[in-house]
């Protein structure tokens, strides 16, 4: 995720081209290592629309993806692209572009020296982590009502509402397939340890309620202890529609108060 939510500057990062022909052997073999390492634990831990969306986008197991390849592909699908960006985005902005259907994405890659870790999101992280779930219907619809909902949030707390919503979700999100929790936030499916931690029984998995998601805090810099678990897909869009119903009428404080009504299993 290229945003920024804190010390926003006034100004945004100009577009960029990709200008996938300047990545050296080094930068491809960067991705070539990382893929290999995140699918062979994918395979059996995501969700089967992550893994069915990175074919359908045509993600290769042996150099990094052309945008152009990959939005020939998504558009056609869901009216999604991923759009090259210098830097970090005012997450004004971000939400913003995610409204319209449009991804803002980092076209650097990581170095081998820090290939297990970097702060900034890179090419990895947004496009083989966010990226395929881009191409299912429900998902598409849900991430697009997200950026609109996110755009009306005025206050300090509608902001932090809204930053757990996308926290919990987006990026640290476990939907419930096949009997048990799956992965599918773009922190869980690019970090083996974080999805590790997701899975194993010292995580709190918990049913998603859109009331749990917004009272619950979280910290950036360590492993997560509560996570949530959706039912599916269509449940995060309902939820996402009444957050925008009732930002619209003045009623933000409203959704803390919601029950979990449509509970799935966390195991």
């Amino acid at each position: 995720m290229s945003s920024q939510s804190q010390s926003e500057t006034d100004s945004s990062p100009s577009p960029v081209q990709q200008n996938w022909e300047s990545y050296t052997d080094s930068d491809h073999e960067v991705w070539q290592i990382l893929y290999a390492k995140r699918m062979a634990e994918l395979e059996s831990t995501a969700s089967d629309v992550f893994l069915r969306g990175a074919e359908l986008i045509g993600l290769s197991p042996g150099k990094i993806p052309d945008l152009a390849d990959v939005n020939r592909r998504l558009s056609v699908r869901t009216g999604w692209n991923a759009v090259p960006v210098g830097g970090f985005l005012p997450a004004k902005e971000f939400f913003a572009s995610l409204a319209q259907r449009r991804f803002p994405t980092t076209v650097t890659i990581r170095s081998k020296d820090s290939i297990d870790y970097v702060p900034e999101p890179d090419i990895f992280h947004d496009v083989f982590g966010h990226v395929p779930l881009h191409s299912d219907p429900a998902f598409a619809d849900f991430l697009q009502r997200f950026g609109r909902a996110a755009t009306l949030a005025r206050s300090e707390e509608e902001v932090q509402m809204m930053a757990r919503f996308f926290w919990f979700t987006v990026e640290f999100g476990l939907i419930q397939e096949k009997g048990g929790p799956k992965i599918y936030g773009s922190g869980l499916i690019s970090s083996a340890g974080d999805a590790a931690n997701a899975l194993s029984p010292t995580c709190d998995r918990r049913p998603f309620s859109i009331g749990a998601v917004v009272s619950q805090p979280f910290e950036i810099d360590h492993l997560q202890d509560t996570l949530f678990v959706a039912a599916s897909f269509d449940q995060l869009f309902e939820a996402v529609e009444l957050v925008i119903r009732l930002m619209e009428s003045g009623e933000s404080e409203r959704l803390r108060d919601i029950p979990a009504t449509n509970r799935a299993a966390a195991p």
